[in-house]
């Protein structure tokens, strides 16, 4: 067995050739669902930042009903959003053994994988990413050991501090929807000390797209989640009012908001974690880039005190993100249930 062998055993990833492949093989082959059905008369709420007498109350009432929504004129630069696009679409395109170079370790956040929630299901979905914390330098040399990699580390580095800064602006609209003041945004802890993690996705053509599955339905485990997504459809929400997938269709430069499991709870649950989807095609090679914002690791995260009382007393126990991201990696989306308060039950 040789070293890149050992490595895809230690990280328990199954890795494929997708441009070798000529039809869907039976490890990535999912049963059809047709318990939800695809909603086309709802869609998820477009806010614009530029309006700002409006968008702290917008966004209260999309993290209720929704828990996620989409931006615009949030402050990014177009530019940078299509060179984002350009350098993603890059990376994934480089022959599958050149990208096994950069493989993710079992033990490591960075790098390239399959998506972590891959050993929950069955089935392996058809997707690949490359997760990125700071400089992706060290990857990149092994991606182009023999080219100009500079660009790539310079858009993925600039396009982290966009999104942490566009994340810490999106919290203190989200908190205070709730009626929560800068002070108590401030006081929470998370900003100077704030983790992101940036995650490249790749969806490659599908010979069988209805029974493929490009990623499972899941929530996020951060505060928030934002994403930039090609012009190319995929993601889907799952709306509970009407019991069915909403696709969250591209817009030109706009970026999407999703609330994680971490916001649910400082929100007392009065705010949703989205349930999410990305499902695939047979003609476009869909990319989309995640920014997983969240709070320092070893924060310790509750209900707002300001949104508890007697008649609404905290409904989970106090949890930092490595031991919420311990839980959801044992219990997955049942993570939620097992630090949930059973003294309010």
């Amino acid at each position: 067995m040789n070293s890149m062998s050992e490595s895809f055993k230690a990280a328990n990833i199954i890795p494929l050739d997708f441009k070798a492949v000529l039809g869907l093989p039976d490890s990535h082959t999912w049963t059809p669902t047709t318990e939800y059905p695809l909603i086309l008369t709802e869609s998820v709420p477009v806010i614009d930042l530029f309006d700002s007498s409006n968008a702290m109350s917008l966004i209260g009432n999309a993290c209720e009903k929704w828990g996620v929504f989409q931006v615009i004129n949030h402050g990014i630069a177009i530019d940078l959003l299509s060179e984002l696009e350009l350098q993603t679409r890059r990376l994934f395109t480089l022959p599958a053994d050149q990208k096994l170079r950069a493989v993710r370790s079992s033990e490591g956040f960075t790098g390239y994988g399959l998506p972590r929630i891959s050993s929950f299901f069955p089935k392996l979905m058809w997707s690949e990413g490359f997760s990125i914390m700071g400089s992706p330098a060290e990857h990149a040399r092994q991606l182009w050991p023999q080219d100009d990699h500079t660009n790539f580390c310079n858009v993925m580095e600039q396009c982290q501090k966009e999104m942490m800064g566009l994340s810490e602006k999106m919290i203190g609209l989200v908190l205070g929807s709730l009626g929560l003041t800068h002070e108590d945004v401030k006081g929470l802890g998370c900003q100077a000390q704030a983790q992101g993690l940036l995650h490249l996705n790749s969806y490659p053509e599908c010979p069988d797209p209805s029974r493929a599955m490009g990623l499972a339905p899941h929530t996020d485990s951060s505060l928030l989640t934002l994403l930039y997504q090609c012009n190319t459809s995929g993601l889907q929400v799952f709306a509970h009012d009407t019991l069915g997938w909403v696709p969250v269709d591209p817009i030109t430069g706009a970026i999407v908001v999703n609330i994680g499991d971490l916001m649910h709870i400082m929100s007392n649950a009065r705010f949703k974690s989205a349930l999410h989807r990305a499902v695939v095609n047979k003609i476009h090679h869909r990319v989309s880039v995640a920014y997983f914002y969240g709070p320092p690791r070893d924060l310790k995260v509750s209900p707002w005190i300001k949104l508890t009382d007697p008649d609404h007393p905290p409904l989970y126990r106090p949890v930092t993100w490595k031991e919420y991201l311990d839980a959801k990696a044992t219990h997955f989306n049942k993570a939620l249930e097992v630090i949930r308060n059973t003294t309010s039950s």
